[in-house]
Parts: structure tokens; sequence; C-alpha cells
């Protein structure tokens, strides 16, 4: 690139060039270690995962015990604290396996709340029918017509 100043009648100019450009044979050993690290790099994703997922497990599972203490069973109470310490041993865990099957038992036994809390509702919606409102007849409506004055 050159320029020239009209006044003083002075060129300058200035060559650009590529800066630190990465040569092929750099670039073909960055993509061979990043595949020889993407398996790597996924199962440290796949462990992470699982953690996110137990410890998320753990939080749903000790807030539903306190939050519905009356409402759950004692036998399905007991089991989901077993099962919630067992979870709570091995979350720290690299074992994934381990991680997902102790997660999904945990699970599947906090779907036994919902299941039985379900049930409660409908047990209680059969046997307590809602308050119907009493027929009216028309014209029984105590209102009365009201005049408006202008002052």
């Amino acid at each position: 690139v050159s320029a020239k100043d009209k006044a003083t009648g002075k060129t300058q100019s200035i060559k650009i060039e590529g800066s630190s450009g990465l040569s092929k044979e750099e670039i073909e050993r960055m993509k061979k270690e990043a595949e020889a690290h993407a398996q790597e790099d996924s199962k440290k994703k796949e462990i992470s995962e699982a953690k996110i997922m137990a410890e998320t497990l753990i939080y749903s599972a000790e807030k539903t015990l306190r939050d519905l203490a009356e409402k759950i069973p004692a036998d399905v109470k007991k089991e989901i604290e077993e099962k919630l310490e067992d979870l709570k041993k091995v979350k720290d865990s690299s074992d994934v396996s381990v991680l997902k099957s102790k997660t999904e038992s945990l699970s599947q036994t906090i779907q036994k709340i919902g299941a039985d809390l379900y049930k409660q509702a409908e047990v209680n919606k059969t046997s307590d029918p809602p308050n119907q409102p009493e027929d009216k007849k028309e014209g029984d409506d105590k209102a009365q017509e009201g005049e408006y004055k202008d002052k």
C-alpha cells in the first residue's frame, strides 16, 4: 500500500504480509492431536454429565423428602433414603455405569411418590364430591334498580 502527501509530495509505502502463518505440517499435527484426544474428551464429558445428573437427583430427592414428608409412605421414604445414601457415596466416582445405575434406581423410586400422590388425589376426588352450586331461579337475585340523577 502506498500513500502520497499532496502538500509535501512525499510518498510512503507499506508492504502487508500474513504474520506467523502455520505451516501445513503444524496444521496436520494439531489435527492429529485433536483426533487423539477426542475419545478422552468424550469420556470426560460423559463422566461430567453423569455426575451432574447424580447431583441434580440428590438435590431433587432431598427436596421431595422435605416437602412431602407427611405424604410419603414410610416404606417408600426408607427406600428413597437408602438409595439416596448409596448415590451420595458414589457421586464422585469416575465409573459412569455405577453412577447411571444408582441414579436410575433412585429416580424410579422417586417416581413411586408421584404415582402414590396421584392415586391419593384420585381417591380423595371420588370420595369428596366438590360443592355444587345450588340452582337459582331467575329473579331470585335481590339486586335493586338504582336511579341516576344529574346535579
